[in-house]
């Protein structure tokens, strides 16, 4: 499997944390990499600060980390930890998503050796804080600007792949699916009455996504050109395909979709795929009246706090629209 950090560089304790991720947690290549790259910079500016080799030099990105064992491990504190997340902060410049994201994998090998391999008594990271994170508000398409969008799709007369592209962004803003649900969609994942499809999200989960009329429509039309005699000899069980007649690319669509962003003179608001799921969700929990409770399993969110975000959303646009009333301008009694 082609992680982001070759595995014969890391430590041989590192490599069976990445045995057990993948096999027994079946995480996904993408976590694993990301784990791999924060484990390595950690054990990094461990043996940096040893041996006193700047950590902002290109010395740093060459130290052979193979050497670290359970006896080296055995003797990282709690404060060898929040000397890491300090680094992380003041030299790297990282902001809190990445400091936690940081902390989450040196937690998760930790845990590992503690309590699956029983390595270790204790844990230097159980007791640490994840960074706090500024919760943004997602950024999202209105109405008019989705109709804007898919308007633009329709009158691409130039591509080839015009019925494809308008069923891949009608999923998009109805169905408020991820971009990699969308491109791992297979054939026999459709139900054959276009009432539902089953998507695979985070963690390998699946869960059924049900198709409105939008949905039904665009999807059938693609199907019926999925099957037509340009793809009779299409072996690949892929739903949504390239123009090499393979699996759509993820970024295949996150170019279609600038694409079609740009064609409605949306690009200068720096939209990109993963707001489009945002849209989906924040019209639906706005104008449809979806219990944020249904909203939080249509989009395969794994807690409720995370799908809560669109009530803020909901209460911002509130608070806009009674700054626009024409009578918010009225002058006291006073100022009269």
């Amino acid at each position: 499997m082609p992680y982001s950090v070759p595995l014969d560089t890391l430590p041989t304790l590192v490599k069976e944390f990445v045995s057990y991720k993948s096999v027994i947690q079946n995480a996904s290549e993408k976590t694993i990499s990301e784990y791999l790259l924060d484990l390595r910079t950690f054990f990094r500016f461990l043996v940096a600060r040893d041996k006193k080799i700047s950590t902002d030099s290109e010395d740093f990105e060459k130290i052979d980390i193979r050497f670290i064992d359970l006896d080296y491990i055995k003797n990282i504190t709690t404060e060898d930890i929040y000397d890491f997340l300090m680094y992380t902060d003041n030299i790297r410049g990282n902001m809190a998503a990445a400091k936690s994201r940081k902390l989450s994998a040196i937690k998760g090998f930790f845990k590992y050796l503690c309590v699956k391999r029983m390595m270790l008594d204790d844990n230097p990271a159980i007791d640490i804080e994840t960074p706090k994170k500024k919760q943004a508000l997602p950024k999202y398409l209105s109405l008019e600007e989705s109709l804007d969008l898919l308007n633009a799709i329709k009158n691409d007369k130039e591509s080839k792949t015009t019925v494809r592209d308008y069923a891949i962004v009608t999923l998009f803003l109805n169905c408020g699916m991820r971009l990699s649900e969308l491109v791992g969609i297979n054939i026999e994942d459709v139900d054959t009455q276009l009432r539902s499809l089953t998507v695979t999200g985070k963690g390998n989960k699946q869960r059924i996504v049900y198709l409105n009329d939008a949905c039904r429509i665009a999807l059938g039309d693609y199907i019926n050109e999925r099957f037509g005699e340009a793809h009779k000899k299409c072996a690949s069980n892929a739903l949504f395909l390239s123009s090499r007649e393979q699996r759509i690319s993820v970024k295949t669509v996150q170019w279609l979709v600038y694409k079609y962003l740009d064609m409605a003179g949306l690009e200068s608001k720096h939209y990109s795929v993963h707001k489009l799921r945002h849209t989906a969700a924040t019209l639906m929990y706005q104008t449809g009246n979806v219990d944020v409770r249904v909203l939080k399993d249509i989009l395969g969110h794994e807690q409720l706090n995370t799908t809560q975000i669109y009530t803020h959303v909901s209460n911002r646009s509130m608070e806009e629209a009674m700054a626009k009333n024409p009578l918010s301008g009225q002058a006291g009694v006073d100022d009269e």
